[in-house]
């Protein structure tokens, strides 16, 4: 009997596999990174079905068996809704660079928090403030896995993980030097 994991996850994307499975890249608050297959996702009497659409926030239960990573049931937290482009977008570029960067399983609470507070920010603040949102986020999973050291930048954005008023103002203030480190960052880990 395979033991069964319940954590949060934020899928980051996914793939179909076979006629009605599909692979989920979900940051998991308890594991990080991993893959999961879902099975019989893509049929129209799957529960699981908008729960686990890609950039959705959810709880995910997990099965480790001896081939991987299996999704056995979710419940959808939130997602962001596809009449909100921009807000898509700027996490599909947020999850496109986790996923570029972490390598295996590893627990990242800050980066979780970070990914997380960035998804419901996205949701809730108007247009003109995701840009902001898409940097600081950025610069955050830059500094949670090391790339981008807070004194270089020499911020308190980095102590904590939300997307508030004040912060935003802060990273559109810092905008330049936050950019600056973010564009070197990205451009010496060669991927």
């Amino acid at each position: 009997m395979y033991q069964k994991y319940q954590t949060e996850a934020l899928v980051l994307r996914s793939y179909e596999r076979g006629e009605a499975d599909r692979v989920f890249a979900l940051f998991t608050k308890e594991f990080g990174l991993v893959l999961a297959r879902c099975s019989a996702v893509r049929r129209e009497s799957s529960r699981m079905r908008y729960a686990v659409q890609n950039y959705a926030h959810a709880n995910i239960s997990l099965v480790r068996g001896s081939t991987g990573w299996r999704a056995a049931g979710a419940a959808a937290i939130s997602h962001i809704e596809s009449a909100n482009i921009c807000a898509a977008k700027a996490f599909a570029r947020a999850a496109n660079l986790v996923e570029r960067l972490v390598r295996g399983e590893e627990r990242n609470e800050y980066l979780f928090a970070s990914l997380a507070e960035a998804h419901a920010a996205l949701m809730r603040e108007p247009q003109e403030s995701h840009g902001a949102i898409e940097l600081l986020c950025v610069a955050r999973v830059l500094y949670a896995l090391g790339y981008v050291s807070a004194e270089a930048l020499g911020t308190a954005l980095f102590t904590h993980t939300a997307y508030a008023l004040p912060d935003l103002v802060e990273a559109e203030t810092a905008r330049v030097k936050l950019l600056s480190s973010v564009n070197k960052a990205i451009s010496e880990t060669h991927l």
